[in-house]
Protein backbone atom coordinates (compact mmCIF):
# COMPACT_ATOMS: atom_id res chain seq x y z
CA UNK A 1 0.00 0.00 0.00
CA UNK A 2 1.22 3.51 -0.85
CA UNK A 3 1.90 5.96 1.97
CA UNK A 4 1.34 9.47 0.60
CA UNK A 5 3.66 12.21 1.84
CA UNK A 6 1.52 15.31 2.39
CA UNK A 7 2.51 18.93 2.75
CA UNK A 8 -0.45 20.96 1.45
CA UNK A 9 -3.89 21.31 2.99
CA UNK A 10 -7.08 21.77 0.98
CA UNK A 11 -10.77 21.97 1.81
CA UNK A 12 -12.94 20.46 -0.92
CA UNK A 13 -16.62 21.42 -0.92
CA UNK A 14 -18.78 18.91 -2.78
CA UNK A 15 -21.83 20.33 -4.53
CA UNK A 16 -25.27 18.81 -4.10
CA UNK A 17 -25.09 16.92 -7.41
CA UNK A 18 -22.01 15.09 -6.11
CA UNK A 19 -24.38 12.86 -4.12
CA UNK A 20 -27.92 13.21 -5.46
CA UNK A 21 -28.91 14.49 -8.89
CA UNK A 22 -32.17 16.19 -9.71
CA UNK A 23 -33.44 13.57 -12.17
CA UNK A 24 -32.88 10.65 -9.77
CA UNK A 25 -35.16 8.98 -7.25
CA UNK A 26 -32.46 9.18 -4.59
CA UNK A 27 -31.99 5.48 -3.87
CA UNK A 28 -28.96 4.58 -1.78
CA UNK A 29 -27.47 2.79 -4.80
CA UNK A 30 -27.67 6.00 -6.85
CA UNK A 31 -26.19 8.13 -4.06
CA UNK A 32 -23.34 5.68 -3.42
CA UNK A 33 -22.46 5.58 -7.13
CA UNK A 34 -22.52 9.37 -7.41
CA UNK A 35 -20.37 9.71 -4.30
CA UNK A 36 -17.86 7.16 -5.60
CA UNK A 37 -17.65 8.83 -9.01
CA UNK A 38 -17.01 12.21 -7.36
CA UNK A 39 -14.47 10.90 -4.84
CA UNK A 40 -12.46 9.20 -7.60
CA UNK A 41 -11.59 12.72 -8.75
CA UNK A 42 -10.03 13.55 -5.37
CA UNK A 43 -7.42 10.81 -5.68
CA UNK A 44 -5.38 13.16 -7.86
CA UNK A 45 -5.16 15.69 -5.01
CA UNK A 46 -4.17 13.02 -2.51
CA UNK A 47 -1.44 11.68 -4.81
CA UNK A 48 -0.28 15.24 -5.40
CA UNK A 49 0.44 15.62 -1.68
CA UNK A 50 -2.69 17.22 -0.25
CA UNK A 51 -4.24 16.58 3.13
CA UNK A 52 -8.00 16.88 2.67
CA UNK A 53 -11.04 18.09 4.52
CA UNK A 54 -14.23 17.25 2.61
CA UNK A 55 -17.42 19.24 3.12
CA UNK A 56 -20.73 18.56 1.39
CA UNK A 57 -24.22 19.87 0.74
CA UNK A 58 -27.38 18.30 2.14
CA UNK A 59 -30.22 20.16 0.42
CA UNK A 60 -32.09 17.24 -1.16
CA UNK A 61 -31.41 14.88 1.73
CA UNK A 62 -32.49 17.19 4.56
CA UNK A 63 -35.59 18.01 2.52
CA UNK A 64 -36.39 14.29 2.41
CA UNK A 65 -35.81 13.99 6.16
CA UNK A 66 -38.27 16.83 6.77
CA UNK A 67 -40.82 15.08 4.56
CA UNK A 68 -40.35 11.86 6.58
CA UNK A 69 -40.90 14.01 9.68
CA UNK A 70 -44.23 15.18 8.26
CA UNK A 71 -45.30 11.71 7.19
CA UNK A 72 -44.39 10.17 10.54
CA UNK A 73 -46.35 12.79 12.42
CA UNK A 74 -49.44 12.50 10.20
CA UNK A 75 -49.52 8.69 9.85
CA UNK A 76 -48.09 7.42 13.13
CA UNK A 77 -48.18 10.40 15.54
CA UNK A 78 -44.38 10.30 15.83
CA UNK A 79 -43.11 13.51 17.42
CA UNK A 80 -41.37 15.54 14.68
CA UNK A 81 -37.76 16.52 15.25
CA UNK A 82 -36.58 20.15 14.92
CA UNK A 83 -34.47 21.34 12.01
CA UNK A 84 -31.15 21.12 13.87
CA UNK A 85 -31.71 17.40 14.50
CA UNK A 86 -32.62 16.91 10.83
CA UNK A 87 -29.40 18.64 9.75
CA UNK A 88 -27.43 16.47 12.20
CA UNK A 89 -29.14 13.36 10.79
CA UNK A 90 -28.15 14.36 7.27
CA UNK A 91 -24.57 15.08 8.34
CA UNK A 92 -24.23 11.68 9.91
CA UNK A 93 -25.88 9.77 7.08
CA UNK A 94 -24.16 11.54 4.18
CA UNK A 95 -20.84 11.69 6.02
CA UNK A 96 -20.95 7.97 6.73
CA UNK A 97 -21.69 7.26 3.06
CA UNK A 98 -18.85 9.50 1.86
CA UNK A 99 -16.51 7.92 4.42
CA UNK A 100 -17.35 4.38 3.34
CA UNK A 101 -17.07 5.18 -0.38
CA UNK A 102 -13.80 7.06 0.24
CA UNK A 103 -12.33 4.08 2.06
CA UNK A 104 -13.20 1.87 -0.92
CA UNK A 105 -11.71 4.35 -3.39
CA UNK A 106 -8.48 4.55 -1.37
CA UNK A 107 -8.27 0.76 -1.22
CA UNK A 108 -8.72 0.56 -4.99
CA UNK A 109 -5.78 2.95 -5.49
CA UNK A 110 -3.57 1.34 -2.85
CA UNK A 111 -3.53 4.40 -0.59
CA UNK A 112 -3.31 4.05 3.20
CA UNK A 113 -5.25 6.79 4.98
CA UNK A 114 -7.75 6.99 7.80
CA UNK A 115 -11.10 8.67 7.10
CA UNK A 116 -13.32 10.15 9.80
CA UNK A 117 -16.69 11.92 9.80
CA UNK A 118 -17.44 14.67 12.32
CA UNK A 119 -20.92 16.00 13.05
CA UNK A 120 -20.07 19.70 13.10
CA UNK A 121 -21.61 22.60 15.02
CA UNK A 122 -21.17 26.10 13.57
CA UNK A 123 -21.64 29.25 15.63
CA UNK A 124 -23.94 31.98 14.31
CA UNK A 125 -25.25 35.26 15.73
CA UNK A 126 -28.79 34.83 17.03
CA UNK A 127 -29.34 38.50 16.05
CA UNK A 128 -28.09 38.04 12.47
CA UNK A 129 -30.23 40.17 10.09
CA UNK A 130 -31.05 36.96 8.20
CA UNK A 131 -33.51 36.10 10.98
CA UNK A 132 -35.63 39.07 9.92
CA UNK A 133 -35.83 37.81 6.35
CA UNK A 134 -36.02 33.99 6.10
CA UNK A 135 -35.11 33.12 2.53
CA UNK A 136 -33.73 29.57 2.36
CA UNK A 137 -36.36 27.17 0.98
CA UNK A 138 -36.42 23.75 2.59
CA UNK A 139 -38.63 20.68 2.66
CA UNK A 140 -41.57 19.68 0.50
CA UNK A 141 -43.87 21.73 -1.74
CA UNK A 142 -47.30 22.65 -0.32
CA UNK A 143 -50.52 24.13 -1.68
CA UNK A 144 -51.49 27.55 -0.37
CA UNK A 145 -54.13 25.97 1.87
CA UNK A 146 -51.61 23.52 3.35
CA UNK A 147 -49.03 26.27 3.83
CA UNK A 148 -51.55 28.53 5.58
CA UNK A 149 -52.57 25.70 7.92
CA UNK A 150 -48.94 24.87 8.81
CA UNK A 151 -48.14 28.54 9.32
CA UNK A 152 -51.03 28.70 11.77
CA UNK A 153 -50.24 25.39 13.52
CA UNK A 154 -46.44 25.53 13.66
CA UNK A 155 -45.55 29.18 13.11
CA UNK A 156 -43.59 28.34 9.95
CA UNK A 157 -43.04 30.90 7.21
CA UNK A 158 -43.67 30.15 3.55
CA UNK A 159 -42.76 31.71 0.20
CA UNK A 160 -43.83 30.81 -3.34
CA UNK A 161 -41.67 28.34 -5.22
CA UNK A 162 -40.79 28.85 -8.87
CA UNK A 163 -40.82 25.10 -9.43
CA UNK A 164 -44.61 24.78 -9.22
CA UNK A 165 -46.85 27.78 -9.97
CA UNK A 166 -49.13 28.62 -7.06
CA UNK A 167 -47.23 26.35 -4.66
CA UNK A 168 -45.24 27.22 -1.53
CA UNK A 169 -42.23 25.98 0.43
CA UNK A 170 -41.14 26.62 3.98
CA UNK A 171 -38.40 29.24 4.35
CA UNK A 172 -35.89 29.53 7.18
CA UNK A 173 -33.11 32.04 7.90
CA UNK A 174 -29.59 31.51 6.55
CA UNK A 175 -27.26 33.35 8.97
CA UNK A 176 -23.57 33.89 8.31
CA UNK A 177 -21.20 31.41 9.99
CA UNK A 178 -18.99 32.98 12.67
CA UNK A 179 -16.93 30.09 14.00
CA UNK A 180 -16.46 26.37 13.44
CA UNK A 181 -16.84 24.48 16.72
CA UNK A 182 -14.01 21.93 17.11
CA UNK A 183 -11.91 23.61 14.41
CA UNK A 184 -8.75 22.83 16.40
CA UNK A 185 -9.63 19.14 16.47
CA UNK A 186 -10.37 19.14 12.73
CA UNK A 187 -7.01 20.78 12.01
CA UNK A 188 -5.14 18.35 14.26
CA UNK A 189 -6.75 15.35 12.59
CA UNK A 190 -6.20 16.51 9.02
CA UNK A 191 -2.60 17.64 9.58
CA UNK A 192 -1.90 14.18 10.98
CA UNK A 193 -2.76 12.80 7.55
CA UNK A 194 -6.38 11.81 8.09
CA UNK A 195 -9.14 12.66 5.63
CA UNK A 196 -11.80 14.54 7.60
CA UNK A 197 -15.43 14.95 6.52
CA UNK A 198 -16.89 17.96 8.34
CA UNK A 199 -19.35 20.89 8.21
CA UNK A 200 -21.85 18.90 6.16
CA UNK A 201 -24.76 20.99 4.92
CA UNK A 202 -23.05 24.11 6.26
CA UNK A 203 -23.00 22.74 9.80
CA UNK A 204 -25.59 22.79 12.58
CA UNK A 205 -26.26 26.44 13.54
CA UNK A 206 -25.78 27.13 17.24
CA UNK A 207 -25.23 30.11 19.53
CA UNK A 208 -24.18 30.65 23.15
CA UNK A 209 -26.77 32.08 25.54
CA UNK A 210 -26.12 34.41 28.47
CA UNK A 211 -25.10 31.45 30.64
CA UNK A 212 -22.64 30.23 28.01
CA UNK A 213 -24.77 27.21 27.12
CA UNK A 214 -25.04 25.98 23.53
CA UNK A 215 -28.45 26.66 21.99
CA UNK A 216 -29.79 26.10 18.51
CA UNK A 217 -32.39 27.67 16.25
CA UNK A 218 -34.31 26.91 13.06
CA UNK A 219 -31.88 27.96 10.35
CA UNK A 220 -29.50 26.60 7.75
CA UNK A 221 -26.03 27.83 6.87
CA UNK A 222 -24.71 28.17 3.34
CA UNK A 223 -22.41 25.22 2.72
CA UNK A 224 -19.82 27.17 0.72
CA UNK A 225 -19.60 29.99 3.27
CA UNK A 226 -19.11 27.46 6.07
CA UNK A 227 -16.47 25.64 4.00
CA UNK A 228 -14.67 28.94 3.39
CA UNK A 229 -14.65 29.77 7.09
CA UNK A 230 -13.46 26.27 7.99
CA UNK A 231 -10.67 26.50 5.42
CA UNK A 232 -9.52 29.81 6.91
CA UNK A 233 -9.84 28.54 10.50
CA UNK A 234 -7.58 25.55 9.88
CA UNK A 235 -5.15 27.61 7.77
CA UNK A 236 -5.73 25.62 4.58
CA UNK A 237 -3.68 26.56 1.54
CA UNK A 238 -6.49 26.08 -0.98
CA UNK A 239 -10.29 25.91 -1.18
CA UNK A 240 -11.98 23.92 -3.94
CA UNK A 241 -15.69 24.43 -4.61
CA UNK A 242 -16.94 21.70 -6.91
CA UNK A 243 -20.03 22.50 -8.93
CA UNK A 244 -21.62 21.50 -12.24
CA UNK A 245 -19.62 23.84 -14.51
CA UNK A 246 -15.86 23.77 -15.21
CA UNK A 247 -15.36 27.57 -15.01
CA UNK A 248 -16.83 30.83 -13.74
CA UNK A 249 -18.43 32.65 -16.66
CA UNK A 250 -19.07 36.34 -17.05
CA UNK A 251 -22.64 36.95 -18.29
CA UNK A 252 -23.42 33.23 -18.16
CA UNK A 253 -25.95 32.14 -20.79
CA UNK A 254 -25.88 35.46 -22.65
CA UNK A 255 -24.33 36.22 -26.06
CA UNK A 256 -21.60 38.12 -24.16
CA UNK A 257 -20.66 35.03 -22.11
CA UNK A 258 -16.94 34.90 -21.33
CA UNK A 259 -14.86 32.32 -19.49
CA UNK A 260 -12.92 33.71 -16.52
CA UNK A 261 -9.99 31.43 -15.77
CA UNK A 262 -7.90 33.68 -13.53
CA UNK A 263 -9.09 36.44 -11.19
CA UNK A 264 -7.39 38.39 -8.46
CA UNK A 265 -9.23 39.61 -5.38
CA UNK A 266 -9.76 43.21 -6.55
CA UNK A 267 -11.06 42.27 -10.00
CA UNK A 268 -13.41 39.66 -8.54
CA UNK A 269 -14.92 42.27 -6.20
CA UNK A 270 -15.43 44.61 -9.19
CA UNK A 271 -17.16 41.85 -11.16
CA UNK A 272 -19.50 41.19 -8.22
CA UNK A 273 -20.33 44.88 -7.88
CA UNK A 274 -21.11 45.03 -11.62
CA UNK A 275 -23.59 42.16 -11.32
CA UNK A 276 -21.54 39.91 -13.59
CA UNK A 277 -22.45 36.67 -11.81
CA UNK A 278 -25.80 34.94 -11.33
CA UNK A 279 -27.14 36.05 -7.95
CA UNK A 280 -28.56 32.77 -6.69
CA UNK A 281 -26.06 30.30 -8.12
CA UNK A 282 -22.48 31.39 -8.73
CA UNK A 283 -22.40 34.60 -6.69
CA UNK A 284 -22.49 32.90 -3.24
CA UNK A 285 -19.67 30.55 -4.26
CA UNK A 286 -17.54 33.48 -5.41
CA UNK A 287 -18.18 35.36 -2.17
CA UNK A 288 -17.09 32.25 -0.26
CA UNK A 289 -13.87 32.16 -2.30
CA UNK A 290 -13.21 35.86 -1.61
CA UNK A 291 -13.78 35.37 2.13
CA UNK A 292 -11.17 32.61 2.15
CA UNK A 293 -8.61 34.75 0.31
CA UNK A 294 -9.39 37.71 2.56
CA UNK A 295 -8.62 35.57 5.61
CA UNK A 296 -5.24 34.48 4.30
CA UNK A 297 -5.97 31.61 1.91
CA UNK A 298 -3.60 31.23 -1.04
CA UNK A 299 -6.02 30.10 -3.76
CA UNK A 300 -9.67 29.31 -4.34
CA UNK A 301 -10.80 27.17 -7.28
CA UNK A 302 -14.30 26.74 -8.68
CA UNK A 303 -14.64 23.87 -11.13
CA UNK A 304 -16.40 20.64 -12.00
CA UNK A 305 -15.18 17.54 -10.15
CA UNK A 306 -14.10 15.57 -13.24
CA UNK A 307 -11.82 18.44 -14.31
CA UNK A 308 -9.69 18.56 -11.14
CA UNK A 309 -6.75 16.66 -12.55
CA UNK A 310 -6.48 18.89 -15.65
CA UNK A 311 -4.96 22.18 -14.50
CA UNK A 312 -6.24 23.91 -17.65
CA UNK A 313 -9.75 23.75 -16.15
CA UNK A 314 -11.16 25.65 -13.20
CA UNK A 315 -11.42 29.34 -12.33
CA UNK A 316 -8.71 30.35 -9.87
CA UNK A 317 -9.08 33.28 -7.49
CA UNK A 318 -5.93 34.55 -5.73
CA UNK A 319 -5.03 37.74 -3.85
CA UNK A 320 -2.84 38.93 -6.74
CA UNK A 321 -2.22 37.67 -10.26
CA UNK A 322 0.76 35.34 -10.65
CA UNK A 323 3.60 36.78 -12.69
Amino acid sequence: MNKITTEKLAVVALGGNAILRGSEEGTIEQQEKNATDTLENLVYLIKDGYNLVITHGNGPQVGNILMRNDAGEQLYKIAPMPLDICVADSQGGIGYMIERMMRNVLKKHGITKNVITLVTLVEVDQNDPAFNNPSKRIGKIYTKEEADQLANDKGWMFKPTTKVPGAFRRVVPSPAPLDIINKELIETLVRAGNIVIAAGGGGIPVYYDEAGEVRTLDAVIDKDMASSLLAANIKADELYILTDVPFIFKDYGLPTQEKLEFLNYADTVKQLENGTFAEGTMEPKIRACLNFIERGGMKSVITEATKLEDRSYGSKITLEYDN
